[in-house]
């Protein structure tokens, strides 16, 4: 995974995503928004042709970029403990 910022203002940031799809990308955006996002979308022009790029406007986006990151992980580790538990039974 590879991350340019393309767009940097006082409360929006727009990054550029290479090797991501919509798997990750989705669940980014909708973490964004638990973690104070006032506006979190993404977009993929083509499928072929173009990256993913993820658009969050919020008094601080960074923070929320960050939030919404550390929401994932927490999710993967989630799932992952209890798949471990699962298998057990």
């Amino acid at each position: 995974m590879k991350l340019k910022v393309t767009e940097k203002g006082k409360d929006g940031l727009k990054i550029e995503v290479t090797g991501e799809t919509h798997t990750l990308l989705n669940l980014l955006r909708e973490n964004a928004w638990q973690a104070g996002a006032k506006q979190a979308s993404y977009t993929i022009r083509h499928p072929y042709l173009s990256q993913p790029e993820m658009y969050v406007v919020a008094a601080d986006p960074k923070k929320v970029l960050s939030g919404a990151a550390q929401l994932t992980i927490d999710q993967a580790q989630d799932f992952a403990a209890a798949f471990k538990r699962a298998m057990k039974k």
